[in-house]
């Protein structure tokens, strides 16, 4: 019979219960008035007189254990459920995760650079804090050149050679040094300049510029580029393009393209006309390939530059350039769906 009970001992030990019933029912069998200890404590009569000490002393471990084991289960299961691992209960449903969206900015600079990619324009990139030749001398613009005045410069008030760069031409004009022709690139950037902020201005925006200098470069390579650009871009094939002047480009021009007069949207932004302005371009100037290390009697090329705040104003119809740069949550959720 002792050794009966001592099998009841290692049962009692092993026991587990994830419920109240089974801890109850463990209780029950065990401590209740006709459970196995009660039968056990009645038949002590019939115990041999010689064996009654030790029956007495394994009958009172098995009481013990049985009630510690109650007594264990009973306070694991009234534990809260937030304690009963290092994440809480893991079978709960995880918190949603919220969506972020694209800045329209990125939107339409990804988009840009993905419309030249395909006809063979890697990305190159430089400083934002350019020095006077990268910037301007490089370009056609040496020290006192009236031109300089169309750009108002932000200086670093220690150094006057040191500047904020006001135009991303300086990446081409790095990109020319340090690579030989072919060259195909694009360059799309922030640049500063000392301007009112207004609905229409900011002292700091975004550009891309293009690039392509090999032999035999024309003007009517130049035309195609774009043609094809704003066939991708805007979905319009008609452009025209009109005599300008910048420094770094001889012949220049800039380009308008056929925005059509269907809306009301169409006449405001065109002005009644049809034709909206995008951007400027030009053949390079024989100078700014000299001053690049690169021989202009050999080589010739075109360059184009657009801002991108620009274009994103006009395909997502915003009135007010400062909502690009003010951080609005609730205007930059409009862009969720956008690519």
């Amino acid at each position: 019979m002792i050794e009966t009970i001592k099998d009841h001992i290692r049962e009692v030990q092993g026991f587990t219960a994830d419920s109240a019933d089974a801890v109850e029912h463990f209780r029950i069998k065990y401590l209740g008035k006709k459970g196995v200890l009660n039968d056990f404590f009645s038949a002590f009569k019939d115990v041999p007189n010689e064996e009654k000490k030790e029956y007495g002393k394994v009958l009172n471990q098995l009481k013990q254990s049985a009630s510690e084991k109650v007594k264990e289960l009973s306070a694991k299961l009234d534990e809260p459920k937030d304690q009963n691992g290092h994440y809480g209960d893991i079978t709960r449903p995880g918190e949603p995760i919220l969506l972020g969206a694209r800045h329209p900015i990125s939107i339409v600079k990804n988009k840009i650079i993905d419309i030249f990619s395909r006809i063979g324009f890697n990305v190159s990139e430089g400083p934002e804090i350019e020095d006077d030749w990268h910037n301007f001398t490089a370009l056609n613009l040496p020290e006192y050149h009236p031109a300089r005045d169309m750009q108002d410069t932000f200086f670093v008030q220690t150094d006057p050679d040191v500047l904020l760069r006001t135009h991303t031409s300086s990446v081409q004009v790095r990109y020319m040094e340090n690579n030989k022709p072919p060259i195909r690139t694009i360059s799309p950037g922030r640049v500063y300049r000392n301007e009112a902020i207004s609905a229409r201005s900011h002292c700091f925006f975004h550009q891309v510029e293009g690039l392509y200098v090999d032999k035999n470069v024309s003007f009517s390579d130049l035309k195609q580029t774009l043609q094809y650009f704003t066939s991708e871009m805007f979905g319009k094939s008609k452009i025209r393009l009109r005599p300008s002047y910048f420094p770094f480009t001889e012949p220049s021009a800039e380009v308008d393209v056929y925005w059509g007069l269907e809306t009301e949207t169409d006449y405001k932004m065109t002005k009644g006309t049809g034709w909206l302005e995008i951007m400027g371009c030009g053949m390079v100037d024989p100078n700014v390939l000299k001053n690049c290390g690169i021989d202009p009697e050999t080589y010739s090329g075109f360059a184009f530059g657009m801002g991108i705040d620009r274009i994103t104003l006009l395909l997502h119809q915003i009135s007010d350039i400062r909502l690009l740069s003010e951080n609005d949550v609730r205007f930059l959720e409009q862009f969720k769906s956008a690519l």
